[in-house]
């Protein structure tokens, strides 16, 4: 499995930091991720350990506490987390996100407040866009901040999906601050929003109720976040200038689409190396069934699925740590590294029979994970929509 899904020209520095995460996981998550995922227990002694471990503060910059390293660091870190347990790197999926809009959209003062308390994990990020009847449509978001006579806002409204909603401590909140809905994307705005960690009223005006149920991606707790009459005020507009959400989102998201294209990675490559190790313990016919052509194929098909997806993962954050445009590039590695990792873990589900089947083998829950990662930070579909625009501009007749 060491030939797979590497990573040329890494510093000494990033080779030291991912051998360390992916030592951790071995040691730290694999042994425990089946018992606290039957259990939909949130991971705490982990999240204790990665943030002793700095995990929290890679992607910060050093004089705010972090250790400044890039987004390509950031993603193989979250490559290994996932090839452990695909729930423990959304814990710092999010985070990361709010993070990363922080640190290139936010103001000196919003810096200075969050950034060190993030790095540090005392502080853990949520974002928040979608609501119950919107879907992909971000520009209909109805929530809404009005502004007072005195400066403040008052928001009501209520958001959906979020990861980290209970466990957060901070969460970024695109709501409408425009009613003019001619201006679509331009009336939106970011909220950074403090608030106890838990469930029910966890700031007044502001209500996290209880985890929503999931098929897969457990002991991460995904909730909807209600707001009534929450009142906040100006000065925790990320920017410090309403009206630019929408785009500081767009610029998160990104961050955020290589992140799930790694945890493809990470998902996919652990499904193979179950799938190779029982192939060649499982006999049929007097022989490995690995020694079987159909099972062998099946193998090579998986591992090139799994170093393409790779490959794919690490141009999108190179692409990003250099300044360049990625949305092509992270849209298709989201996209591809999806739909290959569903595909690598449905091989490995058929190459271990009915044991498969079984609650007992880790790739069950594999396979309950893996049809995540085809609908987060938007579906394949969105991501087809993105690069078709693109495409279409770039090669316009």
């Amino acid at each position: 499995m060491a030939t797979l899904a590497q990573t040329l020209g890494l510093t000494d520095v990033q080779q030291e930091i991912v051998s360390n995460v992916r030592r951790f996981v071995d040691k730290e998550v694999i042994p425990v991720a089946s018992q606290l995922e039957k259990t939909d227990t949130y991971p705490q002694d982990i999240v204790d350990k990665m943030a002793e471990m700095g995990l929290f503060g890679l992607m910060i910059p050093e004089e705010y506490g972090g250790i400044g390293e890039s987004l390509l660091t950031y993603a193989l870190c979250v490559e290994e987390l996932a090839r452990g347990w695909m729930s423990v790197s959304g814990v710092i999926n999010t985070h990361f996100i709010v993070a990363y809009m922080i640190r290139q959209h936010g103001t000196d003062e919003q810096k200075r407040n969050y950034l060190p308390r993030m790095a540090a994990g005392e502080l853990r990020g949520a974002f928040s866009m979608s609501e119950p009847e919107l879907g992909s449509d971000v520009a209909a978001i109805r929530t809404k901040a009005r502004r007072d006579e005195d400066g403040h806002y008052r928001i009501d409204g209520q958001k959906m999906w979020l990861t980290n909603g209970g466990s957060s401590s901070l969460v970024a909140v695109l709501v409408r601050t425009d009613d003019d809905l001619t201006k679509k994307h331009r009336g939106l705005s970011t909220f950074l929003i403090e608030k106890t960690p838990g469930f029910g009223e966890v700031a007044p005006g502001l209500t996290i109720p209880g985890k929503i149920d999931k098929m897969g991606y457990k002991g991460i707790d995904t909730t909807e976040m209600v707001f009534d009459g929450f009142t906040t005020s100006a000065d925790n507009i990320l920017g410090g200038q309403p009206g630019q959400g929408f785009f500081h989102m767009m610029d998160g998201v990104e961050v955020g689409r290589v992140n799930v294209s790694a945890r493809a990675c990470g998902v996919g490559q652990r499904a193979f190396e179950l799938a190779i190790r029982y192939a060649q313990q499982r006999s049929t016919f007097g022989k490995p069934i690995a020694q079987h052509q159909a099972i062998a194929f099946q193998l090579a098909e998986m591992a090139t699925k799994v170093e393409a997806a790779h490959l794919m993962m690490v141009n999108a954050a190179r692409l990003k740590d250099s300044g360049e445009r990625n949305d092509v590039a992270a849209g298709m590695a989201k996209y591809m590294t999806s739909e290959l990792c569903a595909e690598v873990t449905q091989q490995s589900f058929r190459i271990h029979g009915g044991y498969g089947y079984s609650k007992e083998y880790e790739i069950e829950r594999l396979m309950r994970d893996a049809p995540f990662l085809l609908i987060g930070e938007g579906t394949s579909e969105i991501q087809k929509q993105i690069i078709s625009k693109r495409l279409l501009a770039e090669y316009k007749l």
